[in-house]
């Protein structure tokens, strides 16, 4: 395994420090949730080993999302990168070849590199709408195709995924001997209907989560993985057992009683990103500096700096970091020009993103040459 450290962890605000940022605008998620507000009393519980496959009565409330789903097709993890990891490392091995979504959230990417697959990737298109091009995907995968890997909602763009191009996209995997992993991070984020969960389609799709993004809750280190393949379930359960045998039953104690009420907290959190994407979305409509592509569900979008623009990247990011005291998460992170860069406008308060918005304006000014 041939790791490296990829930019976007280096230069996460966690490791910058929050106290030195006035504005965060790099963070992909809801803002973090305080457990003394989610009433939850855990003085009984015993930090015992857990259920393996993890807690049973938490896997049967994830499973309940679909008919087709029992608990037994559920395995927790430490956060999604967790279940992204298992996956990875269960189906892959050197020279396989993955087809993967670029951009994309850095796990989905650098793990199959660490393993020296051979990858080809489905590029979105800024001038495309960053749109699923099923014609594309299709010409990509091969007879020899181990794993197509996506994300809906898509990190960094916010593109989603239609229940249509889903469906397509496991009838092309069911064709083949791969399996469809769809990272499903941002599901409850849709901003229109949420499209059933991949691995209630086929028992070659594998559905990754966790409760960090749209909950809020990524200190608990809680994610899972869908899978109805019985026998691949099997060995995920062998590469957790190997990797930290259970779960922590602190964690899962919380995100069960957590997801109890999950219909609550998904109300407020959707109504509380509803008023943000507004500010978001207003601020674009009045720019002359940045295009976009309106996003359809998460809390990110990846705007860029128009051609016409005349301005030096690096100058625009150490002005906007060191004067305005401002973080956005640069192009870089994902591969990309730095003239893009992806706006978390779900983490700040309101006043914060309105402030941060503003100071992106301000640096973008300062820098024109």
């Amino acid at each position: 395994m041939k790791y490296r450290r990829s930019p976007i962890e280096i230069e996460s605000p966690e490791q910058f420090g929050y106290e030195n940022i006035e504005c965060n605008l790099a963070e992909s998620s809801v803002p973090d949730a305080h457990l003394k507000n989610l009433e939850i009393r855990i003085e009984d519980l015993v930090l015992q080993y857990g259920d393996h496959l993890g807690k049973p009565e938490l896997r049967t409330l994830l499973a309940n999302e679909s008919d087709a789903l029992e608990a037994g097709d559920v395995l927790l993890t430490v956060g999604a990168a967790g279940a992204l990891f298992i996956v990875a490392t269960s189906l892959l091995n050197k020279g396989d070849h993955v087809v993967a979504a670029f951009p994309n959230y850095v796990t989905n990417i650098e793990t199959p590199r660490t393993i020296d697959c051979e990858i080809d990737y489905l590029h979105l298109e800024f001038d495309q709408g960053f749109r699923l091009d099923l014609d594309a995907l299709s010409s990509l995968i091969e007879p020899r195709t181990r794993l197509v890997s996506l994300t809906s909602p898509h990190n960094p763009t916010g593109r989603v995924m239609s229940e249509a191009e889903l469906r397509e996209v496991v009838r092309l995997v069911e064709s083949t001997d791969a399996y469809l992993l769809l990272d499903e991070t941002y599901r409850g984020m849709s901003f229109s209907a949420t499209p059933p969960l991949a691995s209630s389609l086929s028992p070659r799709a594998i559905s990754v989560s966790s409760l960090s993004k749209t909950f809020g809750l990524p200190g608990i280190r809680l994610g899972w993985l869908i899978c109805r393949d019985e026998r691949l379930m099997e060995t995920f359960l062998a590469a957790k057992e190997q990797i930290h045998i259970s779960h922590s039953v602190l964690d899962e104690e919380i995100a069960f009683k957590y997801l109890k009420n999950k219909d609550t907290h998904l109300k407020n959190i959707k109504r509380d990103i509803a008023r943000k994407f507004s500010v978001m979305k207003a601020w674009m409509n009045n720019q002359d500096d940045l295009e976009w592509q309106e996003p359809a569900g998460g809390v990110v979008c990846f705007p860029r700096i128009r051609d016409a623009v005349d301005v030096d990247p690096d100058a625009f990011y150490r002005v906007l970091n060191e004067k305005y005291k401002t973080f956005v998460g640069p192009g870089h992170w994902f591969e990309q020009d730095r003239r893009y860069m992806r706006i978390g406008y779900g983490w700040p308060t309101e006043r914060e993103l309105e402030q941060g918005l503003t100071n992106i304006t301000r640096a973008l000014r300062d820098t024109k040459k």
